[in-house]
């Protein structure tokens, strides 16, 4: 009989198992709201279909919906990728110490707790990929990591790994100016923490060398070194940096130092992006913004005004708004792009800097940041105008599943709630899963 009951409960689960899966592969239509692809001009009345988690199909209504398709009647929402955020520090994780200033090898993975409160705060502002940092204490606090924000046990399930032959899931951080001057066991000039960043490519060069001189024979390969490794992959090309800077000269640093090493850039906050738009575009850099709506903050960056985003745009530098959370709250991203708008910014522009642009940035843009075929079934649904402070998130879709219904009262709380929903500290003292 016990024999019996076991063979009786795996074939049950076995049942339910196929039932999941056949559940997720069943066809999603949307139909009636107004679809911004970001890769083209709105659809009205338009069509979104997404299947095993992509894209299948995004037209007018005429689009062919298969006939075993769940159906899910948008009308009068609009409907738009989700949003992208290039430069964030939820998930409660930290970086590189004081022991040294340069920690190209620590890994801001390492420290994520993927069940943080915080990515339930993430997902109601319809943010659907992420670039978290560690912070910019230090000339080079670790390597940041690009995740969706959706539910998971394991910070691997939340990955979006950027290059499948090495692993890389993320880019660098860097940082100069006030912040690692002033931080403990950090250089006390400028010049000297150029110098020692200088210094450290210069090191990674030559490990570079050793390896390509090897030609493949281990006896010949140089020791293992953990932050050299990284900063050949920065070398190559396959790991981007995101560099912390405020000031016009500081930025400029930042842009001769990459051009000297030849290793790509995205130049975070840049304060006075307006001092030296067309050095920047000049450069190739990105840059990735935020939006400030009072003042405060470190003094290095009280040139900072928000139209940013205008200068660049007309300079013709790919550009992105990015919260830095809890600098600026992630369930107001949307808003940095209205503002960019309210300061000179193009519509386009503002609504490609909270998808495609930063995309680019964490070069993710094959398969995020538009509503495209083939793309990642990342969406939200939005109650009216995206620029608009009246219009609300009412779902996030994730890879197909919904993360975030602003009709269900937990997830609202979210969306509306103060700072305590979200700080789940005392949840690690108590050992309680959230």
């Amino acid at each position: 009989m016990k024999l019996f009951k076991s063979f009786v409960l795996a074939l049950m689960m076995v049942l339910i198992g196929s039932l999941l899966a056949f559940s997720q592969s069943t066809p999603q239509a949307f139909t009636g709201a107004t679809i911004i692809p970001i890769s083209g001009e709105p659809i009205n009345n338009g069509v979104l279909i997404v299947q095993d988690g992509e894209i299948v199909a995004v037209g007018d209504a005429d689009t062919d919906i298969p006939g075993n398709a769940d159906l899910h009647d948008v009308s009068g929402k609009v409907l738009m990728p989700g949003l992208v955020d290039t430069h964030s520090h939820v998930g409660e994780g930290d970086g590189g110490d004081y022991s040294s200033s340069l920690h190209p090898d620590v890994r801001i993975m390492d420290t994520i707790d993927p069940r943080s409160k915080e990515f339930r705060k993430v997902v109601s502002g319809g943010i659907t990929s992420v670039n978290i940092m560690p912070g910019s204490g230090l000339l080079m606090s670790g390597q940041t990591v690009y995740v969706k924000p959706k539910p998971a046990d394991t910070i691997e399930e939340m990955l979006i790994v950027v290059d499948e032959e090495t692993g890389v899931y993320g880019g660098l951080k860097m940082a100069n100016g006030t912040n690692p001057l002033r931080s403990n066991g950090s250089p006390g000039t400028r010049a000297k923490s150029a110098a020692m960043v200088r210094e450290l490519f210069i090191d990674a060069q030559e490990y570079q060398q050793k390896i390509e001189a090897a030609d493949g024979d281990p006896s010949e390969m140089p020791e293992r070194d953990l932050r050299m490794e990284t900063l050949v992959e920065v070398l190559e090309g396959k790991r981007i940096v995101h560099n912390h800077t405020h000031r016009h000269d500081d930025i400029l640093t930042a842009i001769r130092l990459a051009e000297e090493f030849g290793y790509r850039l995205v130049l975070q906050h840049v304060s006075e992006a307006h001092k030296v738009a067309d050095e920047i575009a000049e450069s190739g850099a990105h840059a990735s913004i935020i939006a400030i709506d009072s003042p405060g903050g470190k003094l290095e960056a009280i040139n900072m005004i928000n139209i940013n985003g205008r200068e660049l745009e007309d300079a013709g530098v790919n550009v992105a708004f990015h919260t830095d959370d809890p600098i600026v709250d992630s369930r107001f991203l949307l808003r940095s792009a209205a503002l960019g708008v309210r300061n000179g910014m193009s519509r386009k522009a503002a609504l490609e800097s909270v998808t495609i642009a930063g995309a680019r940035m964490m070069d993710i843009e094959d398969r995020v940041g538009s509503l495209e075929e083939g793309k990642d079934a990342d969406f939200i649904i939005l109650s009216g105008e995206p620029l608009s402070v009246y219009t609300h998130v009412e779902q996030t879709w994730i890879e197909g599943e919904k993360v975030y219904d602003r009709s269900n009262p937990e997830d609202r709380d979210y969306a509306t709630g103060g700072y305590e929903i979200f700080r789940s500290t005392n949840m690690h003292i108590h050992g309680e899963r959230h």
